[in-house]
């Protein structure tokens, strides 16, 4: 996979978890192909990179993406409908703070993750959880609610793998342990999926 070729050039210590990246972008872009969508959580800086991920995820990162034909023709008289570019379906729960709040206020606030993949997941979804450490409360939760409704679930943790390790599918243990060092590996990782996705979805 081009995108992961170029991020191992870069990276070389993180070979430890091709095999992992590659699982996770093959994971990602049947969900894709099927119409389906992701869903991403963790806390603080994961929280954050659950936005930029769905941020490059939802309108073109390398590529422009063009609307299809078909679209182009049922959108015929929106304006400007040339600059809509063709998205892949990612919601980043950190990003739900009215919910967010209410659920963490009303009900017990280690599951606000968990009720939300609960609340949106469907058939041929993807939940992605992002923990430094891998033993997030929330986010395990989460995994282990995403697991139980049969989707397809994906962690991005340090090299311990936490509990995450124990639930995901896919497990990608980036060789760090102190949390900035493992989420400036995490960023170069998300990065390549996404760009290899969007390659294989969208490229010529």
């Amino acid at each position: 996979m081009k995108h992961v070729d170029i991020l191992l050039e870069h990276y070389p210590q993180l070979q430890c978890c091709a095999e992992e990246i590659t699982q996770a972008i093959d994971a990602i872009v049947d969900m894709a192909a099927n119409g389906a969508k992701l869903l991403l959580c963790g806390n603080g800086g994961s929280a954050a990179d659950c936005s930029h991920i769905a941020g490059e995820l939802l309108k073109g990162f390398l590529l422009k993406r063009p609307i299809t034909d078909a679209d182009r023709a049922l959108l015929s008289e929106l304006p400007h409908r040339e600059a809509l570019q063709r998205g892949i379906c990612a919601i980043s729960l950190p990003d739900q703070g009215a919910v967010l709040s209410a659920y963490a206020n009303d009900e017990v606030p280690d599951m606000v993750y968990a009720q939300l993949v609960y609340a949106m997941q469907g058939e041929g979804d993807v939940f992605l959880g992002l923990s430094t450490s891998g033993n997030s409360k929330n986010v395990v939760l989460a995994a282990q609610c995403a697991k139980g409704l049969g989707l397809k679930t994906i962690a991005m943790t340090g090299e311990s793998g936490g509990k995450l390790a124990d639930i995901c599918d896919i497990v990608i243990r980036v060789p760090a342990t102190e949390t900035y060092m493992v989420q400036e590996y995490h960023l170069p990782v998300y990065h390549a999926i996404c760009a290899q996705v969007e390659e294989t979805l969208f490229g010529e």
